[in-house]
């Protein structure tokens, strides 16, 4: 169990940067939708796809966590760790692979596009940096605990 708490705390940090994508910028925004190079109704189905993974991910995160907490697995710096690990490393994947290599959206259309390329990548960047230093800094065991 002993990368549960990070595994768990990735699922959380991919379903969290999901459900925010999925709200602020295809919902409230309306600057995109997963899959932009179809018809709005295949957007909007896309949508959906999208939303139900990252809630799923999100929901399984939970009770990983839950499971870890009731067996006094959880090493909280350990789980922020994973968290931010997860959230930046699905944004940077959203950001290169899914906007500039497959192209299925942009973060936005009929505007230069290189600030927001620059903030989101650059956030995402900065989330895995975080998450990443929590995890190599974090003892994965409490001290003095039974070695398995």
């Amino acid at each position: 169990m002993r990368a549960a708490g990070a595994r768990s705390g990735v699922l959380v940090g991919i379903g969290t940067v999901a459900f925010v994508d999925e709200t602020v910028f295809h919902q409230l925004l309306h600057w995109h939708h997963f899959y932009d190079r179809s018809t709005p109704t295949v957007g909007l189905v896309s949508d959906g796809i999208f939303h139900a993974v990252g809630w799923f991910a999100l929901v399984a995160g939970l009770f990983w966590f839950a499971a870890l907490r009731r067996t006094e697995a959880l090493r909280p710096r350990r789980w922020v760790g994973g968290l931010l690990t997860g959230a930046g490393g699905f944004q940077l994947y959203d950001g290169t692979v899914q906007h500039k290599l497959l192209r299925l959206h942009q973060i936005r259309y009929d505007v230069d596009l290189l600030p927001y390329d620059l903030t989101w990548d650059l956030v995402a960047v900065l989330l895995v940096a975080v998450g990443v230093l929590l995890l190599v800094r974090t003892p994965s065991r409490r001290r003095g605990a039974a070695r398995a």
